[in-house]
């Protein structure tokens, strides 16, 4: 039996050991364990069980000598130790003896100067798909010639750790070694995790190694001028909706790295939430769920075989996984110049920020490392209505460095390249979370297209003297009314409140989290 060198791994007297299959072998294999059930587009649809979205409180950094000093160590990177690491390690290999196991050898980083070798071990067929959809697929003699991998991924949702015994936070591990280069998975179905580990990896690497800024965003380009343009934001706030645009490039929806020469795709997939999804509104991402996809907790009807995108009996985090190439305008190898254009997005759930501000150089910066947004219904668990966040970086929970080696590598790009930054608010308008309701796609969509096209560059603008912000009074295929967010309030005093409450949440966090900033970008925030 061809082992494809896990031995090494110390996984003995496996059952059957895959690697690499085509996604109809997989599919079939899922099919046969019973780990979903076939839809009537063809895409593979499974639960996830207990875990429905990451569970940030059971990731945990390997704290070693290397290491050490370049973890920005806290509440989100939370050490744990080698020993702990090894010994959940070695029962998880254990567990994997008797089974069948599948190999995904692919990469990650669309430019090859610094692509990364990835090995992916599953314990599901189901998601070991997932993975070999959303990485980059090797060729034929690229897998021949991959030789040894640079990170090693070992998931097994089979096997539950034992708290107790290993002092963690429940049957879930998510755990990097750095130095070692291995990350384990253990408990969870959800595959997110996999999807965000190497995300995490490539965070640490990527300016470490490369001096390349990884950024948690989309990517789209002009298909005619090349001009491209980058979308930051926690899931939920839009950036695979407003990047698989048809009339641009998509280069990526996730997860991308700045070099000099321009922005590149760390993967070869998306991974785009499903709630609530219809095909006049996303048609990209509606008519990639087909054969090949594997959608997770969404409720599919068992005679018709069809999906309701509507139902959140399960999770409101329903999620699809596809490879991008199921994009007809995808941009493939995912690589686009320097970023004309940055949009920050943010999910209001207070309903008070301006649906589009441009921003200059210091707030820019401000908004970066402050990262604010509502986290959204099932993103995580626990969450089950919006709640206000500030995630460093728009993706604090997968940046292992200090905030500020980031946010100095975006700052000199921004200044460098003379990038224009907006925010926008993709969330409620005319009042809070459960009064105001949720900004209409077509106008954020218009929006953002206008800020693409240079059009936002000839109107006028005012100074909002609470976020510190200059809004548009005009903007093409938008209502003016709904530019300035207190003229949406009918009660104007109530927004005022809320407007004073959110901008004092963003100067006491600010205060908190970044207390040595440089003044000049202390000061380009929102004012209570």
């Amino acid at each position: 039996m061809e082992t494809f060198g896990i031995e090494k791994l110390g996984i003995v007297n496996p059952k059957a050991v895959y690697r690499n299959l085509e996604p109809a072998v997989l599919v079939e294999r899922a099919l046969a364990n019973g780990e979903g059930v076939l839809m009537d587009t063809g895409a593979l649809a499974v639960t996830t069980g207990k875990y429905t979205g990451r569970s940030p409180k059971d990731k945990f950094i390997v704290d070693t000598d290397g290491v050490h000093d370049k973890i920005a160590w806290g509440s989100v990177n939370r050490p744990v130790k080698r020993e702990v690491f090894q010994a959940i390690r070695k029962e998880m290999v254990e567990f994997l003896s008797g089974k069948d196991v599948y190999i995904f050898d692919g990469f990650a980083g669309a430019d090859k100067k610094c692509t990364r070798k990835f090995r992916i071990v599953n314990e599901m067929p189901s998601q070991n798909l997932f993975i070999h959809q959303l990485l980059i697929r090797p060729t034929k003699e690229e897998l021949e010639s991959f030789g040894e991998a640079d990170f090693t991924i070992i998931v097994v949702p089979g096997y539950k750790c034992d708290p107790e015994k290993f002092g963690i936070n429940s049957e879930a591990a998510i755990m990097i070694d750095y130095e070692a280069k291995e990350v384990i998975i253990a408990g969870s179905q959800y595959s997110g995790e996999i999807k965000k580990s190497v995300f995490s990896v490539m965070n640490y690497l990527m300016p470490v190694e490369e001096n390349i800024l990884p950024m948690h965003c989309s990517a789209n380009m002009d298909p005619e001028t090349k001009e491209t343009a980058v979308f930051f934001g926690l899931s939920g706030t839009g950036k695979t909706t407003l990047s698989a645009d048809p009339n641009r490039k998509l280069i990526g929806d996730d997860e991308h790295g700045w070099s000099d020469h321009g922005v590149f795709n760390f993967e070869g997939g998306c991974y785009a939430k499903c709630i609530g999804l219809k095909e006049e509104n996303e048609p990209e991402i509606y008519r990639a769920i087909r054969f090949g996809s594997l959608l997770e907790n969404v409720v599919v009807d068992p005679v018709t075989r069809k999906p309701d995108y509507e139902d959140d009996s399960i999770t409101e985090n329903t999620r699809v996984g596809y490879p991008i190439d199921y994009i007809d305008n995808a941009q493939i190898p995912g690589e686009g110049g320097i970023p004309k254009v940055v949009i920050f997005l943010t999910a209001d759930a207070f309903g008070v920020l301006p649906p589009i501000a441009r921003l200059s150089e210091d707030a820019a910066m401000y908004h970066f490392v402050t990262g604010f947004t509502s986290k959204l219904a099932g993103t995580e668990r626990g969450i089950t209505e919006p709640q206000p966040t500030f995630s460093t970086l728009f993706g604090e929970p997968f940046m292992p460095l200090d905030p500020s080696v980031y946010a100095e590598m975006l700052g000199e790009r921004i200044e460098k390249y003379g990038t224009k930054v907006y925010l926008v608010n993709t969330g409620w308008t005319g009042g809070p979370y459960g009064v105001g309701s949720r900004m209409k796609l077509k106008f954020t969509r218009a929006m953002v297209t206008a800020a693409l096209n240079g059009e936002l560059d000839k109107v006028e603008y005012k100074h909002d003297d609470i976020f510190n912000v200059d809004v548009p009074q005009s903007c093409p295929d938008v209502p003016a009314e709904i530019l300035n967010p207190k003229d949406t309030w009918e009660d104007k005093a109530a927004y005022d409140a809320q407007a004073k409450k959110l901008a004092g949440m963003f100067e006491e966090n600010f205060k908190k989290k970044y207390p040595n900033m440089p003044e000049n970008i202390a000061k380009a925030g929102p004012h209570a």
